[in-house]
């Protein structure tokens, strides 16, 4: 059991965090772009029972997770990034990719069954098409720095090296309603508390730390030479993720009970909330290894084709 205690705002709340490990990059987005190939490239972490078709919730519940707790089969994914040296792209790995479910103290009902959301805006370019107040997208250096978020736009990448590794994080919507799963909006936009047709969910808060440091020895100084797969070289406005519901119904509800416990793991009928990974003896894969790309360039072509 952990001991952790998290702090918002000056007060503990209610949270239970998941580490993942990425099992697919491609050119592929269920939610926005069901059925193609047309996507910039994600990259894919949860239950890997996800392909170019939108999963329902059984769907995803087939699968193997890629993450520690075997009892959220839920399937989460965000833009790669890239290091750009001249015409070449190379895939900056995350060092961590954790989900946290907090708030969960105003939360009402679990995350309905077949439940998905999009966060952050993958069309940005600047830093005013960003609402750091409700979605926190922010960049910034772990550890001890260099701070350099009060100097440049808080959405784009740090401008001088890291010490340690380069974080983001983005809250996803926390309010919907039950009886149309497709609304859904932040308690923060509305005073705090849901819409009278909507009820409260835990809050999901992805953070992301990606190793700069090891494919860039080097360091930088200035506009940084990475780039989202949504984005231009230096910005990280459009750092945006995708969320679909494949928690089994026991461990949603027991992640309810989370509240005024600080940190609680959540476990279930299908195992403990925290287990080595590749401990369930099930292997993530690619489901459709034969189909669109992982190649950053062959994405673009295959947009370009879209578009065309």
């Amino acid at each position: 059991m952990r001991a952790t205690v998290f702090i918002l705002a000056g007060s503990a709340a209610a949270y239970t965090d998941i580490d993942h490990k990425p099992f697919m990059r491609k050119n592929i987005d269920p939610i926005v772009y069901p059925g193609q190939y047309v996507s910039h490239m994600h990259t894919f972490y949860g239950s890997d029972a996800v392909t170019k078709d939108l999963p329902t919730t059984a769907d995803l519940q087939k699968g193997c997770p890629s993450g520690e707790n075997p009892n959220d089969m839920s399937v989460y994914w965000v833009p790669t990034l890239y290091y750009v040296n001249g015409d070449k792209y190379t895939e900056i790995y995350p060092y961590t990719f954790k989900t946290y479910y907090e708030e969960i103290d105003h939360a009402e009902i679990p995350f309905p069954t077949n439940f998905r959301a999009v966060a952050g805006n993958a069309s940005a370019k600047s830093q005013s098409d960003i609402d750091e107040k409700v979605s926190a997208i922010t960049w910034w250096c772990d550890g001890s720095g260099p701070e350099d978020r009060n100097s440049r736009p808080r959405a784009a990448f740090p401008r001088s090296t890291c010490s340690g590794h380069i974080q983001v994080i983005l809250k996803f919507p926390d309010c919907v309603d039950p009886n149309k799963i497709t609304d859904y909006t932040y308690a923060s936009l509305h005073g705090g508390r849901c819409p009278p047709n909507m009820k409260r969910l835990p809050l999901l808060r992805f953070s992301v730390r990606y190793d700069a440091r090891k494919i860039v020895p080097q360091g930088w100084k200035g506009v940084p030479p990475f780039k989202l797969a949504c984005g231009e070289i230096g910005d990280g406005y459009c750092f945006h993720g995708d969320f679909i519901n494949g928690w089994f119904e026991d461990a949603g509800k027991t992640l309810l009970q989370a509240k005024g416990r600080n940190f609680m793991q959540i476990d279930g009928a299908h195992g403990k909330g925290k287990v080595p990974f590749g401990s369930t003896g099930c292997k993530t894969r690619d489901r459709d290894p034969n189909h669109g790309t992982d190649d950053y360039l062959k994405s673009l072509e295959m947009m370009a084709g879209h578009r065309n």
